[in-house]
This record gives structure tokens, sequence and C-alpha cells, in this order.
């Protein structure tokens, strides 16, 4: 059974960075479509990176283009992403989900979620 936690969200203030995790049990890295998500209060939930192993390559939304970074370690299971640059409009319950019967975003149907980490942007 597949299981995802993220983890290290917390209060940053603006400019700052922070750097979440999100560990996968129950299966290896090997082929997936692995994203984070962020859903902010009253908002609805927002795609903002996704990595396919296919070719390795990460997609990003406009939203945290150029200031976020995602990147999977295989050694640790895990997905993490690093926030640099943070903004107020980036606070959000942001969450990691992972479909491991694809190998490319566009075809990923998201069926293993975690629970969320909540950051909190502070101006």
């Amino acid at each position: 059974q597949v299981h995802v936690e993220e983890s290290g969200g917390g209060s940053v203030q603006s400019g700052g960075s922070l750097r979440l995790s999100c560990l996968i049990s129950g299966l290896s890295l090997n082929d997936y479509a692995i994203a984070w998500f962020r859903q902010a209060p009253g908002k609805q939930r927002e795609l903002i990176s996704c990595t396919s192993s296919y070719d390795g390559v990460t997609g990003y939304a406009d939203s945290v283009k150029g200031r976020f970074i995602a990147s999977v370690d295989n050694g640790a299971n895990a997905l993490v992403l690093q926030m640099n640059r943070v903004e107020p409009e980036d606070t959000a319950l942001y969450l990691c989900a992972i479909d491991p019967t694809t190998t490319h975003c566009d075809y990923a149907d998201y069926a293993s979620w975690g629970q969320g980490t909540q950051v909190t942007v502070s101006s």
C-alpha cells in the first residue's frame, strides 16, 4: 500500500525560504508522475509542479516558476520542494501526490495523496 507523507511546513517571512519533503513508502520511485499541489482557503487546488520519470523533466505553474524547485531524491524515496523568495500569496496547504502507473505527467491520475503540510508566509 502506498503511503505519502509531507513535512517541512511552517511559518516564514516574505522573501525567505522553506524546504518541503514528501516521503513515499510502499513503492520505489522508478516509474511515476509525482506532483506538488497547494490549496489556499477559499481557492481551488493548484498544481504547482509535476515531475515525469520518463525524462526527469519537471514542469511548474507560472505562479512559482523561477522561485520553487522540485527534485526527486531516489535514495530517500522522496520528493523535495525548495521554496525560495516566498510571498504571502504562497500561504497554503501543500500536498504531494503520485501516480505510479504512468511515466508522464500529462496522463497522471493521482490516487495516492498525503495529508499536506501548512505553509504560512507573513509580510
